[in-house]
């Protein structure tokens, strides 16, 4: 198999031998990438596009990935931007991205920050057709996700984005994808491009439409690969049409994924192949875990793995490869790569038998009488439980303590008495727990609300 490592979209498409069948759908709409490949969505607009900093800002991901799809190769800078981010947030994103130009769905949206260029992207593919122009190196733009302040942009480029994707044999059969991210994220995009470099259909996700739809119509369309954080499979699991779905691929990135909801998977879809990736806006695509356990082995520390290489400092996992981001975009003084050229995760790795294991977020620390909590850990053991389908680990005040820890859990079903199971999933975090982790207070919910980004929300009132 030859491995191909096109320069831009539009090349990948071209070497991936787009069939007539492929796609790129939302609800009630799609757009075959043969017609994303000879047409273009912005018209004549798009020749007043070439060599400038472009922020993407549709409404829509599919009017998203068809910006992508023309302007990559073309536009100096791909800037994409999430439709969660508040309006407060242009203007810094604008200035530090050295923004002249934007394509969106509605100009009128966008009148008001002061950039001249502002076109609109359809899906009527009227007017001007790509046209051969020289090819650049596009740079992409994009936004970290919990960032407090005005947000931060990476600098990416298509290769390095690209780097974890294996050519596609084009006698093997093409597989159809999902993702319950949005494409203007990075676990996202990841599977955009994915979708893109074997000429493959891609289903996209909706914010606001019920798992269930959801699931219905990712069934409906043979959707084969599917890719989203813990989170979102744990409402996949929770939902009763994932009895009538059958992916062959699953893969969970973006949070920790402990043995609960790995060991659930493979109890509700047996026959696929099932792992989870670790992958950051800043550090690119690190691996790939497919043995059905939590953490990654020891081993992964010893050399380099596919052109990543990891290390531990201090607790905190450190990654270096060609797939990281080059840097912060109009800010100078802030610097991404650290010692060595690796980039700090901030995520906190334990060894433990020859297991690394995701004990938390270096920032996300509850101090519990001067000792550290990590809350992910504290989830991972409340999750082990039967009856558990996902927790919230969260502080509370404590006029001794300083705070003390409180845990949501929404439980696999019915419980006839609530007050005795309370009871004994506290009793299964004290088998395994020291006594400041144990929480002071269990709560039973509905369900736990999730960030834009599809992890756990970690904003407590």
């Amino acid at each position: 198999m030859q491995d191909l490592r096109p320069e831009t979209l539009r090349q990948a498409l071209t070497l991936a031998g787009v069939p007539d069948t492929s796609v790129i759908g939302s609800i009630g709409k799609s757009v075959s990438l043969r017609h994303a490949l000879a047409g273009t969505g912005l018209g004549q607009a798009r020749e007043r596009l070439n060599g400038r900093s472009v922020l993407v800002a549709t409404s829509s991901q599919l009017e998203a990935a068809l910006a992508l799809i023309d302007l990559d190769g073309f536009a100096r800078r791909l800037v994409l931007l999430p439709p969660d981010i508040k309006a407060e947030a242009l203007p810094s994103i604008i200035r530090d991205a050295e923004v002249d130009a934007i394509v969106c769905s509605d100009s009128t949206a966008y009148a008001e920050l002061g950039v001249k260029q502002i076109h609109r992207c359809d899906l009527n593919f009227e007017g001007a057709t790509p046209g051969q122009h020289p090819v650049r190196v596009t740079e992409w733009l994009m936004l970290t996700s919990g960032t407090a302040g005005d947000p931060k942009l990476t600098i990416h480029t298509l290769a390095g984005l690209a780097g974890a994707i294996s050519s596609h044999d084009p006698l093997a059969a093409r597989p159809v994808w999902a993702t319950f991210y949005d494409i203007r994220r990075y676990g996202g995009l990841q599977i955009f491009l994915r979708a893109m470099f074997s000429g493959s259909t891609l289903v996209l996700s909706q914010a606001d439409e019920p798992v269930a739809d959801h699931l219905a119509r990712l069934r409906d369309t043979g959707v084969t690969h599917v890719s989203g954080t813990p989170t979102h499979w744990r409402r996949v699991l929770m939902s009763a049409t994932s009895a009538d779905f059958r992916p062959s691929y699953i893969r969970l990135s973006g949070e920790i994924a402990d043995q609960a909801i790995l060991d659930a998977l493979k109890s509700a879809f047996p026959a696929a192949s099932i792992g989870h990736a670790y992958a950051s806006t800043e550090a690119g695509v690190g691996f790939d875990v497919t043995d059905g356990a939590e953490g990654f082995p020891e081993s992964y520390l010893d050399s380099p793995r596919n052109g990543v290489e990891l290390r531990i400092v201090d607790g905190s996992l450190r990654i270096r490869s060609s797939r990281m981001a080059s840097g912060y975009a109009g800010r100078p003084g802030l610097e991404l790569i650290g010692a060595g050229g690796f980039v700090d995760t901030g995520d906190m790795i334990e060894v433990t038998a020859g297991r690394c294991r995701f004990a938390g977020r270096r920032g996300g620390i509850i101090n519990v009488g001067g000792l550290k909590v990590h809350p992910e850990e504290i989830e991972s053991v409340i999750n082990g439980h039967a009856a558990v389908r996902q927790s919230r680990v969260k502080p509370r005040k404590s006029p001794i303590l300083g705070s003390v820890v409180v845990a949501d859990v929404v439980l696999n079903g019915h419980a006839d008495n609530l007050d005795v199971l309370k009871q004994d999933i506290l009793a299964h975090c004290r088998r395994t727990l020291p006594n400041h982790k144990i929480p002071a207070l269990l709560n039973v919910v509905q369900s736990i609300e999730m960030s834009p980004g599809g992890k756990v929300s970690r904003q407590y009132a």
